[in-house]
């Protein structure tokens, strides 16, 4: 049986993508307040669960099911360019479930239950029958959950010894999560082509282009006032100041994208996104004071 190149299955394991849930696990870390002293190794388990493991694992089911879409998208991935051969796609897909799931286990009862959940919302977004995916509402909302909301969250609680953060971390955290659903649409304007044949209904299949592009930068421009608002209501000004900053900025980067979406939603996800989650970081640290 021939057996893909460990090159191919780090690329279908996609190590960019691993950033953004690992980055939500710091920043649940970082809002506990909590000292690192007695937890880092807990820390460093969440933080490989999160990217190498859970995320490497959707990426590897969304390569699986989405094999077909990717022969006309992407053809030089590693399914259906053949280097991986085979059903081996799936079968790395469920090895990395089974390893997720064994490693989860050092996080305790709500790690455990965390992992679970994303790893529920990984096959449920690419694999039939729920194949979220299929939809440009449900299915940016089951990465976003999974990818932000839930990695800060499970931080939050293993810095807390297996306690629910305060109401405000669980606020700040369901926002920065809805503004991802945003960022997850930016992804769809590269596959137009491609999720028209295939019948996947993302928003700029369904919305049009113009549409579906306002959508994305609402989606992330609303949460950010909103936790502007809160930062400045808990008496956190500078932190409140440097998130209406980043804002700014971002702001400049979509009117720039709204002018032609398709051409620049790579651009804006780059750089804007990174301007988000500065934004994420920086509302982490103002949470400390309900640690």
């Amino acid at each position: 049986m021939n057996r893909p190149e460990p090159s191919a299955v780090l690329e279908l394991l996609k190590p960019i993508t691993w950033f953004p849930p690992m980055w939500a696990f710091g920043c649940g870390v970082a809002s506990s307040g909590a000292a690192l002293a007695e937890r880092w190794p807990l820390v460093v388990v969440g933080v490989v669960l999160a990217g190498p493991l859970i995320c490497a694992t959707s990426q590897a089911v969304n390569d699986w099911f989405d094999r077909h879409v990717d022969a006309i998208n992407e053809p030089n991935r590693p399914i259906p360019s053949g280097r991986i051969p085979g059903r081996w796609g799936l079968y790395i897909a469920i090895l990395w479930t089974i390893l997720s799931l064994i490693v989860a286990t050092r996080l305790g009862p709500w790690g455990f239950s965390a992992a679970t959940l994303g790893m529920a919302f990984a096959w449920a977004y690419s694999a039939p029958p729920f194949r979220l995916k299929r939809s440009g509402w449900w299915g940016p909302a089951a990465v976003a959950i999974s990818y932000e909301g839930i990695p800060w969250v499970t931080g939050a609680v293993v810095m807390a010894g297996g306690a629910l953060p305060p109401v405000e971390t669980l606020a700040v955290a369901a926002l920065y999560s809805f503004g991802a659903h945003g960022i997850m649409t930016l992804n769809d304007f590269k596959a137009i082509e491609g999720d028209t044949k295939m019948g996947l209904k993302s928003l700029p299949v369904t919305l049009g282009v113009q549409n579906a592009a306002r959508w994305a930068c609402a989606s992330m421009v609303a949460p950010q006032i909103i936790v502007i608002a809160l930062l400045a209501h808990w008496d956190r000004p500078v932190q409140a100041a440097a998130v209406a900053a980043l804002l700014a900025v971002q702001l400049v980067l979509m009117a720039r994208f709204l002018k032609s979406p398709v051409q620049h939603a790579t651009f804006l996800s780059a750089f804007g996104v990174t301007l988000y989650v500065s934004g994420m970081m920086t509302s982490a640290f103002a949470l400390q004071q309900f640690g």
